[in-house]
C-alpha cells in the first residue's frame, strides 16, 4: 500500500516552502511499519519506524507520530505547558519542545510495551523517530535511531542526522569503514530507540535555512537502497517536492524494496509574485494516515 501526499505548499515571509511525502510498504513485507505526520501549522513534520513485527510496530510508529504532534500542538496552545526531561544547552525553545515531546513519545512506546506484554512479558515494541520543525531562519531537528534527514544544498547531499545504530557507532570509532558497515548484518542492530527503555536521549541539531534548500527525511528503507549519490540526483532532477519523494521511492523500490520506504520532501523556495499558500490536498490518505 502507499500512501502519499499530492501537493502542499507553506507561505513564510518571501519564501514558500513546499512538501511532498510517500510511504510505502516496499516488495519484501507484508505491513507497513513506517508512520508520518505532517503538521503544516506548526511547520513540523515527524517521520517513525516502527520495531516489534506486525501490528507492534506499526502502533510504535503511530503513537511516535501522533504523541510528538500533539505534544506539540498542545505547547503552541499553552506556552507554558511542562517540558519532558533536561533543558538542553545552547539550541533554541523550539528544539526543545522537540525534544520534550520525543521523550514524552518514549514513555508512552514504553508504557504500552509494557501494558500488553502480559504475563510472559514478551510485549515488546519500539520505533526510531526524525522530526523536523522549521522557524524564519531555521530548522531544528531532533532524532532517535537511524531514520534520517539530509541536507540538499548547492547539489550536494549532506546528512544531518548520526544513526544511533552498533555499525554507525564502529564507523565513527573507525573500527570498520562505511562500505563494510554496508555489507554489515549488523545494520539493522540500534543503539538507541524509543520504546526500549522507560528514558531516551535524544539528538537534537540546528541548520540555517538558505533559500533552494531541499530537505528530505527518511526511513532507513531508502537510504539501504539507495546511495546518496542517487538521492542527490534524483532531488537534483525533480521539479517539485512530490515529485521527488514519489521518484525516491519508486526508484527505492526498483532497487529492491526490501523494507518499508517513506520519504518526506521539503523545499525552501522564493515565493512567486501573487502565489497563494495552499492548504495540503491528500490523495489515498488523510493527513492522520500512516
Amino acid at each position: 500500500m502507499t500512501l502519499r501526499l499530492q501537493q502542499d505548499a507553506m507561505e513564510r515571509k518571501g519564501s514558500a516552502m513546499e512538501v511532498g511525502a510517500r510511504s510505502d510498504t516496499g516488495r519484501v513485507r507484508e505491513n507497513n511499519e513506517d508512520s508520518f505526520r505532517l503538521a503544516p501549522e506548526l511547520n513540523l513534520f515527524v517521520l517513525s519506524d516502527g520495531m516489534g513485527g506486525l501490528e507492534s510496530g506499526e502502533r510504535a510508529s503511530r503513537l511516535a507520530t501522533e504523541t510528538i504532534v500533539r505534544h506539540c500542538r498542545d505547547a503552541q496552545a499553552d506556552a507554558t505547558l511542562a517540558v519532558f526531561g533536561k533543558q538542553i544547552e545552547g539550541v533554541s525553545d523550539v528544539s526543545n519542545r522537540l525534544a520534550s515531546a520525543i521523550r514524552l513519545a518514549n514513555q508512552v512506546i514504553f508504557q504500552a510495551a509494557q501494558d500488553s506484554g502480559g504475563k510472559d512479558g514478551k510485549g515488546g515494541m519500539g520505533a526510531t523517530i526524525v522530526a523536523a520543525r522549521f522557524l524564519e531562519d531555521r530548522v531544528c531537528i531532533a532524532h532517535v535511531g537511524d531514520s534520517r534527514a539530509y541536507l540538499f544544498r548547492d547539489e550536494q547531499l549532506n546528512q544531518l542526522t548520526e544513526d544511533h545504530s552498533f555499525v554507525a557507532e564502529q564507523v565513527r570509532r573507525g573500527i570498520i569503514t562505511l562500505e563494510q558497515a554496508g555489507r554489515s548484518r549488523m545494520q539493522n542492530v540500534l543503539t538507541r530507540a524509543l520504546g526500549v527503555e522507560q528514558n531516551v536521549d535524544v539528538e537534537v541539531t540546528e541548520e540555517l535555512l538558505r533559500e533552494g534548500d531541499t530537505y528530505l527525511i527518511c526511513s532507513d528503507g531508502l537510504f539501504r537502497e539507495l546511495s546518496e549519490p542517487q538521492i542527490a540526483g534524483i532531488l537534483l532532477e525533480a521539479t517539485g517536492a512530490q515529485e521527488a519523494a514519489d521518484s525516491l521511492v519508486e526508484h527505492a523500490n526498483h532497487a529492491g524494496g526490501g523494507d518499508n520506504i517513506t520519504a518526506i520532501v521539503l523545499r525552501y523556495a522564493p515565493k512567486a509574485a501573487g502565489a497563494i499558500g495552499k492548504i495540503g490536498r491528500w490523495f489515498k490518505a488523510s493527513e492522520d494516515a500512516s
